[in-house]
């Protein structure tokens, strides 16, 4: 293993976690060096690859995606094809009305909506309108815009590590994209609610940080509008526990006057067990907003919203996506939800998850580097610390982890303010075998790495 990980994020910091870094780059073939040179010269600066040696994939089928050399990984990390790779009822849905039409939301099409009657199908009935976008960034920047006209505000709460689009108004609300991106001057961030440092205090705690966060923003002039969180709180480091906090999170942000958008772009579509990652809380949002996973792969997203919140929005603002909602989006969307139905995956992701979440407590006993191990479903987190009774964050450390293992193609990555919490987000398809080719993997990179530091 080499002697120095990549660059690691830092909080706030410049650096991406899991981030190739080309001016240390070694070991690369030929091939792989030229289309790296070819990728910053025709890509620029700004964008990122993941792995210390980047991966070059050309297909993907199930769990597992296919290098150029023909060599399987398996793939424990990709939350956009959630029902697998290539999925082919998905693609056969969009190849079909492909093949007929595609337009946009200003005609009257029946498959978009069977696809809106078909999704608000799966929320409380509270939630009964449902509008479109292209991405999760749209969606998020859709449902601020109705928060603010519904409650006249600007204040935004959301926790010190999330992260909710790319946009230039999301972007100054996701303090994870780091320094380089400030936060807008009508954000506040609260800390996350992490029960592994936070205790059985944690949900009071979060709840206070949030009343103080709302009542700060109004003390400087800046009236309270949404609490947006990711309902499982991924880019912070994975925190789905106890069963119930967000409920009280929520109470908080609505007795200040706010709306309470629950971003289910990474959590949503079965991936904790349950359709929406909100519904193991017991709460109702205001408004839910989708992405990724909502097409497995093809870029359709948007959000579900009580009907009374649209109101002012919806009587003095046109609303028109080109895009969003168009019917070969819509087709790949009814599509996904089928898929979900009839192959059950989100009872999979329960049952496997759990026995995910099993062996990793099990490597926990045998392995002091892991710390905590949560999740829910099949968005699990484990954290690694260097020492269990002071929890300083295994950075260094993680980061090994995460490349060992995908030299032995086997993929994941990290989170967390210490860039020391393993993310494992496997597609919804994932096997008990897969799962225990994982721990197996996992095993032998924790065994290695504490021999080396022995």
């Amino acid at each position: 293993m080499p002697d120095t990980a990549p660059d690691i994020l830092a909080p706030r910091g410049m650096a991406m976690i899991n981030a190739f870094d080309p001016r240390k780059a070694a070991g690369l073939t030929p091939r792989e060096q030229a289309m790296v040179e070819r990728r910053q010269r025709l890509l620029g600066p700004a964008y990122r690859l993941f792995y210390e040696h980047p991966l070059h994939v050309v297909r993907g089928e199930g769990a597992w995606l296919f290098d150029a050399e023909g060599n399987r990984y398996l793939d424990c990390y990709n939350n956009v094809a959630s029902l697998g790779h290539a999925h082919p009822r998905v693609v056969e849905a969009i190849a079909r009305q492909a093949g007929q039409l595609n337009t946009h939301t200003r005609y009257l099409h029946e498959t978009v909506l069977d696809y809106a009657e078909a999704l608000l199908a799966t929320f409380p009935a509270s939630l009964g309108h449902v509008m479109f976008t292209c991405t999760g960034s749209e969606a998020n920047d859709l449902a601020l815009r109705i928060a603010r006209a519904h409650t006249g505000g600007e204040g935004i709460v959301v926790t010190s590590l999330a992260y909710h689009g790319v946009t230039a108004a999301l972007a100054e609300l996701s303090p994870s994209l780091g320094e380089g991106v400030p936060l807008g001057r009508h954000v506040a961030t609260v800390p996350p609610p992490d029960a592994y440092r936070g205790g059985s205090e944690m949900p009071a705690r979060f709840a206070a940080h949030i009343a103080t966060a709302f009542t700060d923003l109004a003390r400087h002039g800046i009236r309270p509008c949404a609490l947006l969180v990711d309902t499982m709180f991924t880019s912070d480091g994975v925190f789905p526990d106890p069963a119930g906090f967000l409920a009280q999170a929520a109470e908080a942000a609505r007795a200040a006057g706010a709306v309470f958008i629950a971003d289910e772009v990474q959590p949503g579509f079965g991936r904790t067990g349950a359709m929406w990652g909100f519904q193991r809380h017991g709460v109702e949002p205001d408004i839910v907003t989708m992405g990724k996973p909502m097409g497995n792969g093809h870029p359709i997203a948007g959000l579900a919203i009580r009907p009374e919140l649209l109101e002012r929005f919806g009587g003095t603002v046109r609303y028109f996506n080109t895009f969003g909602g168009n019917p070969v989006s819509a087709a790949a969307g009814l599509a996904v939800l089928e898929v979900l139905r009839d192959e059950k995956l989100p009872a999979n992701a329960a049952a496997v998850g759990a026995h995910l979440l099993a062996g990793l407590a099990e490597l926990a006993k045998r392995h002091e580097l892991i710390g905590d191990v949560r999740g829910a479903g099949l968005s699990i987190g484990a954290e690694l610390v260097r020492d269990r009774a002071t929890r300083e964050p295994a950075t260094m450390e993680t980061a090994r982890v995460v490349n060992a293992l995908r030299e032995r193609r086997v993929l994941i990555s990290a989170s967390g303010p210490g860039a020391n919490i393993l993310k494992i987000r496997p597609p919804l398809c994932l096997t008990r075998d897969q799962a225990e080719l994982f721990i197996t993997a996992l095993d032998e990179v924790l065994a290695e790495l504490g021999a080396v530091g022995a």
